[in-house]
């Protein structure tokens, strides 16, 4: 009878499958490698232009997968703004800037200075959204997190030169930017299929993206189609974009936020051991030091952080 209650008892757990480890690995292999595919086909393509037609691509792999399964269209007007200006944001401002500075900044330093998101994230959530005040083990972690930035920052004005130090400060404001689009989401209840959100939000970031990049880039037409830049184009769209995307929402309701959170903290040691191996990229001893400064400040901010969703930023 005992075995037969424990057989039963067993029926009733859930089998834990390959699904959850295989999605959240390639979510960290993928985010780490997308910054140095966005430096390589910087040797072909111009930045802007890069990024815009990065998320045109995206955008219709998105709208591809999402038709007959999810409503396609916001249900209130001022859906659209939010969507509106959140886009510009977190596309135009974030990426355009994000592109540029690669010009001049590694793939790995990019990917760390990126992780400020959730530093500038808990000021901005601190003061609009009432369930999340700023607290100590916080607020150490975003002091400890933006000496890093520091560190680096001087590093690259002193070994780099100045394009180096205003690309990595763009980058950090970039960031800046794309911490206020998320907060200021989270605080708009926007009844539409997260894939959804984000191919609006890329529709409405892509304009001025395009309209800016022929204007100061010229034709795309024009531009040097290598097979390599092509391939990294299409890779950043279909595979750094709309798959980790739709993999990050599949995995929501099937892991903790701890170990979502993880992805955060993996992603920019990941970017700096592949553009080191891969992509030729060298650090001197203080920019890694500043990164480590940067990693340790956004754990404690992510420790025990009482929050629902993960905040996380692909390059």
């Amino acid at each position: 009878m005992k075995a037969t209650n424990a057989r039963s008892k067993h029926s009733w757990r859930p089998r834990v499958g390959w699904g959850v480890p295989v999605a959240w690995l390639t979510l960290c292999v993928v985010w780490s490698s997308t910054w140095l595919v966005i430096k390589i086909g910087l040797r072909d393509l111009p930045p802007i232009s890069y990024a815009a037609i990065r998320f045109v691509l995206a955008v219709i792999v998105l709208l591809v997968v999402s038709t007959g399964r999810v409503r396609l269209l916001p249900r209130r007007a001022s859906d659209y703004l939010v969507l509106a200006f959140t886009g510009v944001l977190m596309f135009a401002v974030n990426y355009g800037l994000l592109f540029w500075g690669e010009l001049h900044v590694s793939s790995g330093l990019a990917a760390v200075l990126q992780a400020t998101i959730p530093i500038f994230g808990m000021v901005f959530a601190h003061l609009m959204l009432p369930d999340e005040p700023l607290r100590l083990q916080k607020l150490l972690g975003a002091l400890l997190a933006l000496g890093g930035v520091a560190i680096i920052c001087e590093r690259l004005l002193g070994f780099n030169g100045l394009m180096a130090f205003w690309g990595g400060l763009g980058i950090v404001f970039g960031a800046t930017g794309a911490a206020f689009s998320n907060v200021l989401l989270k605080s708009r209840v926007i009844q539409l299929a997260p894939a959804m959100i984000a191919a609006w939000q890329m529709i409405f970031g892509v304009v001025p993206l395009l309209v800016t990049g022929f204007i100061v880039e010229g034709n795309p037409l024009r531009f040097h189609w290598s097979g390599l830049s092509i391939f990294c184009l299409l890779y950043l769209a279909v595979i750094g974009s709309a798959l980790t995307f739709l993999l990050l929402y599949w995995l929501l309701p099937r892991m903790t936020v701890a170990n979502l959170q993880a992805i955060s903290l993996i992603t920019p040691p990941g970017a700096v051991a592949l553009g080191w191996a891969i992509g030729g990229e060298k650090f001197s001893l203080w920019s890694l030091l500043g990164a480590c400064f940067v990693l340790a400040g956004v754990w404690m901010i992510f420790r025990r952080a009482e929050i629902r969703e993960p905040v996380i930023q692909e390059g």
